[in-house]
């Protein structure tokens, strides 16, 4: 069962391992959550009746949080993507800084080691609004200061995929010398 330290909530691990149909089902589900059990288990290799016993499964277990929509940024009007560094006096995250999630600009907080306390993945309408939500930011108390990182261009955004890299390639098979 999925515990709860200090109000951070930490993963569920699924009650056994993920098989190879269970990532092929996870694959499916990740790019398109709308398709049939029937569309589901053709791609999966399985019965439509088998791809729909073990999404049930993978919900119960956890594998599988919720089903959601993934809306366009441009139609909400937000199309300033910004990650924000912020770095407080003490344990980064209190009651106050995490207060800053019902901002529906704010979509992550996260609590890090590095040159920062927490990170933020913020989307606003423009560099304005980031202003004025930096601008709560620092009304929280603790809060020293912010690094912000407004993004130019985006070339990857997804969510978690399930399959995993099992050999890395080494060094010089991923540069080739030109020489």
């Amino acid at each position: 069962m999925a515990e709860e330290t200090d109000g951070i909530q930490q993963s569920r691990l699924p009650s056994r391992d993920l098989d190879a149909a269970d990532r092929r089902l996870l694959g499916v589900l990740v790019e398109d959550a709308t398709v049939s059990y029937a569309q589901l288990g053709e791609a999966a290799g399985l019965s439509a009746p088998a791809a729909h016993e073990r999404v049930k499964r993978l919900r119960r277990s956890g594998a599988i949080r919720k089903t959601a929509a993934i809306i366009d940024p441009k139609a909400v009007g937000k199309s300033l993507l910004a990650f924000v560094h912020v770095d407080t006096r003490g344990w980064g995250k209190t009651p106050e800084l995490m207060d800053i999630s019902r901002y529906p600009e704010v979509e992550e907080i996260h609590s890090v080691a590095g040159d920062a306390c927490m990170l933020l993945k913020v989307r606003t309408e423009d560099a304005r609004a980031l202003e004025g939500l930096l601008a709560r930011i620092y009304d929280v108390p603790g809060v020293v200061t912010t690094r912000s990182y407004v993004v130019l261009s985006t070339y990857l955004e997804r969510s978690v995929q399930p399959h995993t890299t099992r050999v890395w390639p080494s060094t010089h098979e991923m540069v080739k010398p030109i020489y």
